[in-house]
């Protein structure tokens, strides 16, 4: 199917299901406990100490959420790098979704540091030595990239259909004229940011490997690694993909809307030889260290390592080289499920199982607080998500045509 009769609407559909009402309470759950941390601070809520200074928040809601969140990078390098015009379909979701993972890995950042109303000080106290320091500019860089790029689409909802209420409604004509040439200033400049962004986001990816690094042997010889600044970039180019499918999957049943098969098979079969090069390193590594004999002992870390490659890496891979397994909206969705999982657990044993600081008192284990905090954190993120899905043109449906296009869009098709 062409991408000229699949363009990108609001979706109609109705936001309240039982689905959204849990979502909902979830989300205010993680809000009691958030209230809690600011008013209290960090011991009322979490289990943290100084032995283990970062914990759940850290390795689920920023490290995990920035991988997961690659999705935008790796299709925008292949709607719009490479010129691959059949994929403008997905990169719109796929900018959301990384518009929204970044912006809750800034509110992780946010609620985790003690002094929160300090987190501006990087803006202004440059410490260039430091891997923390590098993350989180091109974090805050690269999120607000990410803005820009997403303001086509605002563009596009808005140009022609400004209709401010009461004495407001002066400004109609001020407001359409400024989006207007905000599209045409995009249009001409849009190009930088794409590419900014790719490169920001393969920059912070490896430097979140490199801050493990310095943990030194505080970590376990199972993760700890010279390359794991290069496992974190390949594991995040690897579930890039299987993301998007992940996602555009759940989206496309919530809003009643059949997969886009014919994009999707062809995404994941590119996904096969991501997870090869990534998993040759990953052996690779272990075999260079022997690192594998930590495998023969039975506790957390072995068998936490080996759920991570097996199910996480090994069997989605098997699962990608099936042209059965590609054709198939079930099994595609279980295997990029399975990536999203193995992603998942990799930044969860890298920060949280594989550290393990001397004179530790007890081992980390995070509290009800925390938890409730992370799943509020991802409730308000698919919450926000689906009413941006509905009330601008994101997801593309066959047969329907945006009116009026913008002149330039982060798109499903071209102008």
């Amino acid at each position: 199917m062409s991408h000229e009769n699949i363009n990108p609407v609001p979706i109609k559909h109705k936001y309240f299901t039982p689905g959204v009402f849990v979502l909902i309470i979830l989300a205010l759950n993680g809000l009691v406990f958030l209230m809690g941390r600011f008013f209290f601070g960090l011991g009322a809520v979490t289990n943290l100490n100084n032995q283990y200074p970062w914990g759940l928040w850290i390795g689920v809601d920023v490290a995990a959420g920035v991988a997961l969140a690659a999705g935008g990078f790796t299709t925008a390098a292949l709607g719009h790098v490479m010129h691959r015009e059949e994929y403008h379909a997905i990169v719109r979701p796929a900018l959301l979704t990384a518009m929204l993972g970044y912006t809750f890995v800034a509110m992780g950042v946010f609620v985790d540091i003690g002094r929160w109303y300090f987190i501006w000080h990087p803006l202004i106290m440059w410490n260039g030595s430091s891997a923390l320091f590098e993350v989180g500019i091109c974090v805050m860089i690269y999120l607000t990239v990410l803005y820009i790029e997403f303001l086509p689409i605002v563009t596009e909802r808005f140009i022609g259909k400004v209709n401010l209420p009461g004495f407001l409604s002066g400004l109609n004509k001020p407001v359409d004229k400024l989006l207007r040439a905000l599209d045409r200033g995009l249009s001409k400049t849009m190009f930088i940011f794409i590419i900014a962004g790719v490169v920001l986001s393969t920059l912070h990816q490896s430097s979140l490997g490199t801050l493990m690094i310095i943990a030194g042997p505080k970590m376990h010889p199972l993760w700890q690694t010279p390359v794991l600044p290069l496992l974190f970039l390949l594991s995040a180019i690897s579930v890039g993909f299987p993301m998007v499918i992940f996602e555009s999957m759940i989206a496309s049943r919530s809003f009643g809307l059949k997969p886009e098969m014919h994009i999707l098979s062809r995404l994941g079969s590119m996904i096969a030889p991501l997870l090869g090069i990534y998993l040759a390193f990953k052996i690779g590594d272990m075999f260079i260290r022997e690192t594998f004999v930590y495998l023969t002992e039975f506790n957390t870390a072995s068998v936490m390592f080996t759920i991570e490659l097996l199910f996480g890496v090994i069997i989605p891979l098997r699962m990608f080289l099936s042209p059965k397994v590609l054709r198939s909206p079930l099994f595609l969705f279980i295997a990029s499920a399975l990536v999203v999982f193995g992603v998942l657990l990799n930044r969860i044993n890298n920060f949280i199982v594989a550290y393990n600081p001397p004179y530790s008192v007890k081992s980390y284990i995070p509290s009800f607080g925390e938890f409730s905090v992370t799943i509020g954190f991802a409730a308000m993120l698919i919450l926000a998500y689906r009413f941006i899905a509905m009330n601008f043109p994101v997801i593309s449906v066959p047969g329907k045509q945006t009116a009026p296009p913008a002149k330039y869009t982060i798109r499903g098709g071209q102008s």
